[in-house]
């Protein structure tokens, strides 16, 4: 069952510890592909100099602003795309990078996006492998996540897992905020 709108429009950080056991789905034509989130990172509004409310206020004004429950992709280096859920209520922006998952369903065509193994770790342990791996490019940007081809559905089961928090990575802002969140001992987490 598809996240209902409600979830999203609470606070980045709540969202972010939320999602993690949730599940990815994206349709591309006839092939579906699923993930288990595993890693996520909160971003707060303007007040946070990592946010791209803050960095690109004019470009991320239109969705940052608006209610959550939509997604937010962007490129990074030019090369990699990554996956946000835009959080909170209108006016009130925040966004959660989704950065691993654990493979659950399409594995094969994920591989064949990636170059790389069914079986490898590396098949979706990082934003850019796991927007490759699920075809989420910025046509996507904008999507909504309660419906349509790119959702996030509640947790398959119940949530028996401790969870990690920490600074966020690959950034060079805002860094020491403890807004990275993650499923401890699980093999997907980009950074343990």
């Amino acid at each position: 069952m598809t996240l209902p709108r409600a979830f999203y429009l609470r606070p980045a950080r709540v969202v972010a510890r939320g999602l993690l056991g949730c599940v990815l789905l994206s349709r591309r034509g006839r092939v579906l592909t699923a993930g288990r989130i595993v890693e996520t990172e909160a971003y707060l509004g303007p007040d946070d100099a990592a946010s791209h409310a803050a960095i690109r206020p004019v470009a991320a004004r239109g969705l940052f602003y608006g209610p959550g429950g939509r997604a937010y992709v962007f490129r990074i280096y030019g090369v990699h795309h990554c996956l946000n859920a835009i959080t909170g209520r209108t006016g009130h922006p925040g966004c959660v990078l989704i950065r691993a998952l654990e493979p659950i369903a399409g594995t094969r065509a994920m591989a064949r996006r990636r170059g790389v193994a069914a079986e490898s770790v590396g098949l979706t342990n990082g934003p850019g492998k796991l927007a490759e791996a699920l075809a989420i490019t910025l046509r996507d940007n904008g999507a909504d996540l309660t419906r349509g081809r790119l959702v996030i559905g509640r947790p398959p089961g119940p949530r028996g897992f401790a969870v990690g928090v920490g600074r966020r990575v690959g950034i060079t802002r805002a860094v020491d905020r403890l807004l990275r969140f993650w499923i401890r001992g699980n093999p997907y987490v980009s950074r343990p």
